[in-house]
């Protein structure tokens, strides 16, 4: 079975690529034909994340385990067809934790064709690639006040509006 699948960046603009797969390969071959397909570097961590209908971040499959004994599950332990199961299946894609460009993955199709190329295979591309991430609109929970602070509001915040005890002795530490 050969999966079309469609990766769409995060962005305003439309940009996404559609990479044909096989059933039997891995996450951690999706994960290279997305590299391929975006012209990423592929030298930062990446998970993807199980998704439902509504875009939901579920269970997250990294790149490379961070346990020291190695045991958890990464992008190499799974086959396409167990985490994508049907078309209209979806997983999140995360790549690169400091700059977060972040990616929509669906099953378009599957299809019972004989596999004549070397996959991941990228079968169309729209859009042209940003040379930077895309700004993510992060909301930032103010535990003091219990209140969510847009990022931008707070930025004129610094240091120096910190509030030091004097009269706290740094020999008690």
């Amino acid at each position: 079975m050969i999966y079309k699948i469609r990766v769409i960046l995060d962005t305003k603009d439309d940009v996404f690529r559609d990479i044909e797969i096989r059933d039997k390969q891995t996450l951690f071959t999706l994960y290279k034909g997305i590299m391929s397909a975006f012209s990423l570097q592929g030298e930062e961590l990446a998970s993807f994340y199980i998704s439902d209908e509504g875009w939901s971040q579920g269970k997250e499959i990294p790149l490379e385990s961070m346990d020291e004994s190695n045991e958890d599950e990464t992008m190499a332990d799974f086959h396409i067809y167990e985490v994508l199961p049907e078309v209209g299946a979806r997983l999140i894609f995360v790549y690169d934790y400091m700059d977060m460009w972040t990616f929509s993955v669906e099953v378009v199709s599957i299809e019972d064709k004989k596999a004549v190329l070397n996959y991941p295979l990228t079968v169309y591309r729209f859009g042209a690639m940003p040379l930077k991430a895309p700004k993510r609109n992060l909301e930032i929970i103010n535990l003091e006040e219990d209140e969510i602070v847009d990022e931008d509001e707070d930025a004129d915040s610094t240091f120096d509006d910190l509030e030091i005890d004097s009269e706290m002795d740094m020999d008690d530490f």
